[in-house]
């Protein structure tokens, strides 16, 4: 990992990572009439948030001395083989994904795909993830991904209950479960008021319940037929989810037989690497009566302005901010980059590919298995896949241990049995060793140990019959394809993205090094403590350091994504009321400029919703907020609150906001949505907040990969540390509340990111860089003043990090809509801001530090002809319905075609400013049609001809 980048004299990391250089600055402030950045600085932050000390933080290291450091920890990390299983598993990138997708910044640069127009490729690649998920599964309908399969699992329970017709709060769940899953679907239970039973599915008849949830195969490596459970089941109105295992299902009937209704699992043995936990795909597949009820993002065909087949993420886009605490789920994305790798490994190795190595690891299973009953180690079942559970009576502890001593983790059950998982990096001389190891003797004879799969649930089906999936086998047509895809998006590799609240900055290559290190990559989430001391060592430091910026005494690392963060912090809230006997504070206040999530995840942890107005200049309603807090009384938990807030201003109050709810009794959660326009400046736990979020996909650098991995950890107060999130399988005090994700540290492989930014800025670095994001924001805002009114700025007249440009007026006026807009930045080369939120008709612009002024300067010259062509309409030069703005974005089929028809020559229409032709983005369709998306759902791979016609 250290080889390519040595000590040198030259630039420090934060002058690489800030965009706006010391030439540019002084024109910057000039437009802004101020002589200083700290004056800036000054006129935007109110003088009471500041914080008095110094972020105490190691001096920043080179970029040299990181790599040398990380290669240090990951010394420290035993390398092992890993036969633990519970859901993880080996499992080789085919190394030309690994270099195209997973270390490409076209791929892990790109946004979340609500601008389908420039999204094409990932969306293409999401599809393929789903159709191999429809197909494997036998399921209608499959989303786009989630966070791992153990949350997953819990969302199938919520949906169970939403679309179940029984009348109990009873879900079950089989006790040969993963017991992660199981763990976090007690959590989930528990605080929205559902009963978990454990049971033994397999051989008692299911209690009165609302659904149910079996593992197949089981977590004991057992296959059974779950085809009983599900008559019964539908007898009562209750709903049957499988949690199954993709390769898995090569081999085996696919859970439809079953008549499940749900079916989760994680696709991490799908070429992603375990990385101590995470990020990993989870999948979730349903019937299609249940497409409006499922949670996450559902991928699906539509058509373009010229009747071309386009995607688009249909039904639930940005759910969230419409439904709020209505939501499905809290969830906004996903894994996205993560579900792109699984896809692709699916085209990459084909039905065939795939077949061949779950046979493989089936039979290199069989062997062991074998052997150890010729031992005396007992199988406890007579069907396996690549799990097999021994009896070893009195010796569990030792057997495994003697495994460890060369080399090989196995699962530890309890005193009496163990077991062991293969995978297809699992060859013959580790199974020799595991033999070896464990005492058995190795059988010479041909046989392989026959087939542990039942004769009734051997798969006939076929799948992944689409051509996508036979057509690439070459690495020479697997890399053209992948370019290809790639070619079609807009990504912040190729230009500014200034998507407000969303913080698209630099994610630099130096950053990214240690997720493909074998070290960090290939470690077992449940692996002994005294093996992953690197990583300990490396989150330990992480934490103490987002204390540190943070004022917080405490953080969890295991939130996998904000959404979880804010789950996890209002969980310890609840907790913290419920251990001083306050357990009816129930009520959650939020503003009503909140983000979408967070009455969303107020549902979720059992919480009733209370809105709090905002004034005219967009702020919280002191008023009104001291009015709910008095109606709330005893009942009063929290406040949740975005800061600065979601309309890109500091408000003032905020730390007489939480004086109104501390004084009456309630405790104050902070969105850490926007952390990165406080950091070096304020500190959250400092201005009256008791538990926040911290994206770390936002503010610390790990990349949104298209629409995931995020990670979302919690700093709390000290009266909150006690109520972090626990989990069953640490070696350490397991908590007082229960896990919210599958692993203990959430998605651990992506948190290397975050510590090499922090080592790389250091504290100063870290404040420049709020300093400058503040700058840039500023500048925008005041170069489109004069063309489109900013809708709420706080004291002096300044903005934050982001701002909010008002266009209600021009759709009112003209029927020039935010959307118009939106699509002709694309003509220009640039991906849209944020559109219509917080507020409807709006575009909120967050440039972030990273981008330099010829940038921003490109950016706003694009906003400003734009308004030059609205202004046209206005004057009557330009039709209002065939202008440049209604008919955008403008394909180059459309452009070259013959039959060009439009009142504005093509020239105007695709290169509308001098230097676009120079590194000119073609989106691939015109403008989509939303509305014949959803009423039309299809989530499934076309027909290649459908590609080849539009190819044509």
């Amino acid at each position: 990992m250290g080889a390519s980048t040595h000590d040198s004299p030259g630039m420090a990391f934060e002058d690489r990572h800030i965009g706006p250089g010391p030439d540019d600055l002084p024109q910057m402030l000039e437009l802004l009439g101020v002589p200083t950045l700290d004056v800036l600085v000054q006129q935007a932050v109110p003088a009471g948030i500041r914080a008095p000390d110094d972020v105490a933080l190691p001096a920043p290291m080179s970029e040299a001395e990181v790599i040398r450091a990380l290669d240090a920890k990951a010394a420290r990390n035993q390398r092992v083989i890993s036969l633990i299983g519970m859901g993880y598993y080996g499992t080789h990138t085919p190394e030309v994904i690994r270099r195209n997708v997973l270390e490409s910044p076209a791929w892990y640069t790109a946004y979340t795909p609500y601008q389908a127009e420039v999204s094409q490729g990932r969306l293409e690649a999401l599809l393929n993830f789903q159709q191999t998920v429809i197909d494997l599964t036998g399921m209608e309908i499959a989303n786009a991904s989630l966070l791992d399969e153990a949350t997953a699992a819990a969302e199938a329970m919520s949906m169970s209950r939403r679309v179940s017709k029984s009348a109990s709060n009873v879900f079950v769940v089989d006790r040969d479960c993963h017991p992660q899953t199981i763990a976090v679907i007690e959590t989930r239970a528990r605080a929205i008021g559902f009963e978990v039973q454990l049971a033994d599915l397999s051989g008692e008849p299911p209690p009165e319940c609302f659904g149910a949830l079996a593992q197949y195969p089981g977590s004991s490596g057992r296959i059974q037929d779950w085809s009983g459970l599900g008559k019964r089941l539908r007898e009562k109105g209750a709903l049957l989810t499988i949690a199954s295992d993709l390769l898995a299902l090569t081999l085996l009937e696919p859970p439809s037989r079953f008549g499940a209704d749900i079916v989760v699992g994680s696709s991490q043995r799908f070429g992603i690497p375990m990385g101590f936990g995470g990020p990993h795909a989870a999948f979730f597949a349903t019937l299609d009566r249940y497409k409006r009820s499922t949670p996450g993002r559902l991928i699906g065909v539509s058509v373009d302005r010229h009747g071309n087949s386009a995607l688009r993420m249909a039904l639930q886009t940005r759910e969230q901010h419409i439904r709020r605490e209505k939501a499905t789920s809290n969830i906004c994305t996903a894994q996205v980059l993560l579900a792109v790798i699984a896809g692709f490994y699916a085209v990459y190795h084909g039905p065939a590919g795939l077949t061949a190595i779950a046979a493989r690891v089936h039979r290199l299973t069989g062997k062991a298995r074998t052997a150890f009953a010729a031992s005396g180690l007992e199988p406890i079942a007579d069907t396996y896949f690549d799990t097999v559970t021994l009896r070893a009576p009195g010796r569990a502890h030792m057997l495994v241990a003697a495994a460890a001593a060369r080399g090989i983790n196995l699962r530890l059950i309890d005193e009496d049995q163990l077991s062991f998982s293969f995978d297809e990096t699992v060859d013959e001389s580790v199974l020799s060793s595991l033999l070896v190891a464990l005492g058995a003797a190795r059988d010479e004879s041909p046989g392989d140990g026959g087939s542990g799969v039942p004769e009734a649930l051997r798969r006939t089906a076929p799948y992944l019959e689409h051509p996508v999936f036979t057509r690439h086998r070459s690495e020479t047509e697997m890399l053209r394809y992948m370019r290809r895809l790639s070619a079609k998006d807009l990504a912040l590799d190729r230009a500014m993205i200034p998507l407000g609240s969303c913080t698209m900055k630099l994610n630099a290559t130096t950053e990214m090094l240690a997720v493909t290190h074998p070290a960090f990559a290939n470690v077992h989430p449940y692996a002994p403590e005294d093996q992953v001391a690197g990583y300990l060592e490396l989150i330990g430091e992480l934490g103490a350091w987002l204390a540190e910026c943070t004022g917080f005494d405490s953080v969890s690392m295991q939130p996998n994504a904000g959404s979880q963060g804010e789950f996890a912090g209002l969980l310890a809230i609840s907790h913290y009321h419920a251990s001083r006997g306050e357990v009816q504070r129930d009520i959650c206040l939020i503003p009503a400029s909140a983000h979408g999530t967070n009455p969303a995840s107020a549902q979720m942890a059992g919480m009733r919703v209370v809105v709090v107005t905002c004034d005219r200049d967009g702020n919280v309603d002191l008023d009104d907020l001291r009015a709910r807090a008095v109606a709330a009384g005893d009942e009063l938990a929290c406040l949740m609150v975005t800061y600065p807030s979601t309309h890109g201003v500091y408000e003032a109050s905020i730390r007489e906001m939480c004086d109104i709810v501390h004084l009456h009794g309630g405790q104050v959660y902070m969105d850490g949505a926007n952390l990165n326009a406080l950091l070096g400046l304020a500190k959250p736990g400092e201005l009256g907040a008791d538990v926040a979020h911290i994206n770390l996909h936002k503010t610390f650098c790990i990349p949104h990969g298209g629409g995931g991995p995020g990670m979302g950890p919690i700093g709390v107060a000290p009266h909150l540390a006690p109520f972090l999130p626990g989990h069953p399988l640490a070696r350490r005090d397991p908590g007082a509340v229960g896990p919210v994700s599958a692993a203990p540290f959430g998605s651990a492989l992506i948190l290397p990111i975050s510590w090499t930014y922090i080592a790389l800025m250091g504290a100063a670095g870290l404040e420049r860089a709020t300093k400058v994001a503040i700058l840039n924001a500023n500048y925008i805002a005041t170069r489109l003043q004069p063309y489109f009114p900013v809708l709420y700025t706080g004291q002096n007249g300044r903005v934050a990090h982001e701002c909010i440009i008002d266009l209600r007026a021009l759709k009112q006026d003209l029927g020039v809509t935010v959307d118009d807009v939106a699509k002709r930045l694309v003509d220009y080369g640039f991906h849209a801001p944020t559109m219509s939120f917080p507020v409807a008709d709006t575009l909120m612009i967050e440039p972030t530090e990273s981008e330099g002024l010829e940038e921003i300067e490109r950016f706003c010259a694009a906003m400003i002809a734009i308004k030059g062509e609205i202004d046209e309409v206005a004057a009557g030069a330009l039709d209002p319905e065939q202008n440049m703005l209604k008919l955008a974005p403008h394909t180059a089929e459309a452009a070259l075609g013959d039959d060009w028809n439009r009142p504005y020559s093509r020239r105007r229409a695709c290169f509308p400013l001098p230097g676009i032709a120079q590194d000119k983005y073609w989106p691939p369709v015109g403008r989509i049609d939303n509305v014949a998306g959803d009423k039309n759902l299809v989530c499934t791979c076309p027909p290649m001809s459908a590609y080849e016609e539009a190819a044509d």
